[in-house]
């Protein structure tokens, strides 16, 4: 499913990026650790950040996408921009023939991903849809145990993530749900997108419910979703972004992104929301924390000690259930435990540049790719339609893993 790490192309492949905000902090510790690629040219609409760029790269630097997507010395853009910008940046880089990696969820409506879909045909691109943690190796390595056939087909998969989400900082459109705000834009993109990973087969239908318990914070906060598939697996989804339990107590304490966290860190992003005063000072504390505010620092570049993953996960097979966690595999069988260990990352994310690289390295089709991202978005909307309207929602894009089609 990627490309092997020391799999080293010839050259780095000279990447652009759009967008220097919260998604482009956190890629840079891959960019800044993978030898694969070059950082050579950006975007931002802030001087500031367009600067600290030019200093920290010895990149050129660019006002607009048109003026990124022109620059000569650019061979793929990573487009980090918000979400309701996915759909007009994809079609003027698609327009200058660059392959594509852009940040999750691929848009805001299934409109503007057939759109970015038919951008993409016409200039010959490929659209490789992530960063989502069905990236990550634990993931993948479940997916090939699937494969390897000793476990019988998949049953069931169960995928609960409990967080301080929606305390972290955000600005006022993080909040609202029409512009793409609140958690299952968000989250259950990582969710679904897993859950579709390992079931493998098409899905066929989504019912759902959604809580939105903080007047404060006006949008879903946490959901619960059933989804069937066509081969007859379901999958049992839930997240809660309010901040009263770490469901990386049940990972051993590694938290989403490979760190260690510490139980005595309970309540943190609740405590420090509070002592703020108004949706303006939120807006500037998370501008403060994104590359080149006043509180960024450039990110270590030191080995992750586990891999990245979203939150306890089982997955019911005919013969046993496989449990993923940051460091290997628990698989139980009839009659044996075992744990497969995988050993840690060398470079944070690496996954998502060994599927870039496949792409515009070797013209190997991406498994993430766009009709893969409008699936996972369409599954998204179904959860926030199901919902709203009490009832099972048909799922009509969907499509199989790649290997199975």
């Amino acid at each position: 499913m990627s490309t092997p790490l020391d799999a080293m192309p010839d050259r780095p492949l000279r990447l652009g990026v759009a967008g220097l905000g919260r998604a482009f902090s956190l890629m840079l510790p891959t960019f800044l650790a993978d030898r694969r690629v070059q950082l050579v040219a950006a975007c931002d609409p802030r001087q500031v950040a367009r600067d600290q760029f030019a200093r920290d790269f010895s990149a050129t630097v660019h006002e607009t996408v048109e003026a990124l997507a022109d620059d000569p010395a650019v061979e793929a853009v990573y487009i980090a921009s918000p979400h309701q910008f996915h759909v007009a940046h994809t079609e003027v880089v698609a327009a200058r023939g660059k392959h594509i990696l852009v940040e999750k969820p691929m848009a805001i409506t299934l409109d503007e991903c057939d759109r970015m879909l038919e951008a993409c045909r016409r200039g010959g691109v490929q659209l490789v849809v992530g960063h989502c943690h069905s990236f990550d190796t634990p993931y993948l390595e479940t997916r090939r145990l699937i494969d390897s056939g000793r476990l019988g087909r998949v049953r069931m998969v169960q995928a609960l993530n409990y967080t301080d989400f929606l305390y972290r900082p955000r600005r006022p459109e993080e909040l609202r749900t029409a512009e793409g705000g609140g958690v299952v834009f968000s989250q259950a993109a990582h969710q679904v997108d897993i859950v579709r990973l390992l079931a493998g087969s098409r899905a066929t239908r989504v019912r759902s419910v959604s809580g939105a318990w903080d007047p404060s914070r006006p949008t879903e906060g946490a959901y619960s979703a059933l989804m069937w598939f066509e081969d007859g697996a379901f999958a049992n989804l839930t997240y809660s972004g309010y901040g009263h339990f770490d469901s990386d107590e049940w990972m051993q304490w590694q938290g989403e992104l490979g760190q260690t966290k510490s139980p005595a860190d309970h309540g943190a992003a609740r405590r420090k929301l509070a002592q703020l005063g108004s949706p303006e000072e939120e807006t500037r504390l998370k501008a403060a924390a994104t590359y080149a505010g006043p509180a960024w620092k450039m990110p270590s570049v030191a080995a992750a000690t586990a891999h990245q993953h979203f939150g306890p996960t089982l997955i019911s097979c005919e013969r046993g259930v496989i449990r993923p966690m940051a460091d290997g595999l628990w698989v139980l069988e009839d009659d044996r435990r075992s744990f497969l260990p995988i050993a840690a990352p060398t470079v944070p994310r690496a996954e998502v540049m060994d599927e870039l690289l496949a792409v515009a390295r070797h013209g190997r089709p991406p498994l993430h790719d766009g009709l893969w991202g409008r699936a996972t978005l369409e599954a998204c909307l179904a959860l926030l339609t199901s919902a709203s309207e009490g009832r099972d929602v048909s799922l009509s894009f969907q499509v199989a893993l790649r290997s199975n089609q």
